[in-house]
């Protein structure tokens, strides 16, 4: 499907993504609940888009486990791309209000699928990992301001790069270095006022290129070990990419910092900016090689301290494994969300 959404920039964007309905009957009190589903890191390539995935069969798809998991349980899942994988668009990777408002709208937008069957009141439940983590608790932050007619119970986000500041100092130079150098063109497309092309040099140029039609196992293999030096006409360091100003004054470090999570929250009734009325899980895997613990653990204590009800779990397992290893405690507490359970948390 493709639906109307809302760009970082308060524009309006086509987005693209799926909805897809059990085929047996809602049998639990009300009416069918929906998942809104943000997938991890696919690649910006075109062609990487969750949904072509999708389109082949669901259980071989990357995070089709999660996907088969909902659906065994009953729900509707409305799994969105993300924007940008359209005809000559660009993805905004990590652009969190980017992703929170695409989100948020495929759950407005799946209802109105012809022959879907499901109801603009249904509860909703919010769930993503890894670049999907982010994207889900940005849709957490923004759902009572931006989509105060959505009925949702909850949010699930594990692997959560909160801070883009601290994942992109350990990804430089490192074995996931081509996450950072995607991260680069998401805020570059976000942000076209802002220096960048005059940065580079020709090999960087054409690295940029390359990583505009790839796909995950491609970035990572054609881009490890990169560093900004590699790739800078000066060669730049983070540090002092992060200091170069627009013509407005805005450093690039300024700018990545609006995309931090936890920051300005707080539960329903506080009068925070981004008031959060409902319970949030977050997790992360205790092996974790790509985000660091630094930032899963801050974003978690942001939540915490400013007394958002906040489930955290961890897993033994690496950043990949730990997505496999939550699906079915996740599925159970969407489930206890749907039925309107209490969550006391383990702040």
């Amino acid at each position: 499907m493709q639906y109307a959404s809302t760009d970082g920039r308060g524009r309006p964007v086509a987005v693209s993504g799926t909805v897809v309905v059990p085929r047996a009957a809602w049998t639990g009190p009300g009416e069918r609940p929906l998942v809104a589903f943000a997938p991890g890191t696919l690649g910006i390539g075109p062609q990487c888009a969750f949904s072509k995935q999708l389109a082949g069969d669901y259980q071989d798809a990357y995070e089709g486990g999660n996907i088969a998991a909902l659906l065994r349980a009953g729900y509707a899942v409305a799994a969105t791309d993300g924007a940008g994988y359209l005809d000559g668009q660009v993805h905004p990777y990590v652009s969190g209000a980017d992703a929170g408002h695409a989100l948020l709208d495929i759950a407005r937008a799946a209802p109105r699928v012809p022959g879907s069957g499901l109801s603009a009141a249904a509860r909703v439940g919010l769930w993503g990992y890894s670049e999907g983590g982010a994207g889900s608790l940005w849709a957490a932050q923004l759902a009572r301001s931006y989509a105060p007619g959505l009925n949702v119970v909850g949010v699930a986000s594990g692997g959560v790069p909160g801070d883009l500041k601290v994942v992109a100092k350990s990804l430089n130079g490192g074995a996931f270095a081509g996450f950072l150098l995607d991260a680069v063109i998401g805020m570059v497309t976000t942000h076209p006022e802002m220096p960048f092309d005059e940065l580079l040099h020709e090999e960087g140029r054409t690295a940029v290129r390359d990583a505009r039609t790839l796909c995950l196992v491609g970035t990572l293999a054609r881009f490890a070990g990169g560093r900004t030096e590699n790739y800078t006409r000066d060669r730049l360091t983070l540090d002092q990419v992060f200091a170069v100003r627009g013509l407005d004054g805005r450093a690039w470090g300024q700018i990545v910092e609006t995309n931090k999570l936890g920051t300005g929250v707080g539960p329903a009734g506080s009068g925070a900016r981004h008031e959060i009325r409902f319970p949030v899980l977050q997790y992360r895997g205790l092996l974790d090689e790509v985000i660091p613990a630094e930032t899963e653990e801050a974003t978690r204590r942001a939540y915490c301290d400013a007394r958002v009800p906040t489930q955290w779990n961890t897993y033994l397992g690496d950043h990949l494994l730990a997505d496999f290893q939550a699906v079915d405690d996740v599925v159970r507490w969407l489930g206890d969300r749907f039925a309107g359970r209490p969550m006391p948390g383990n702040c």
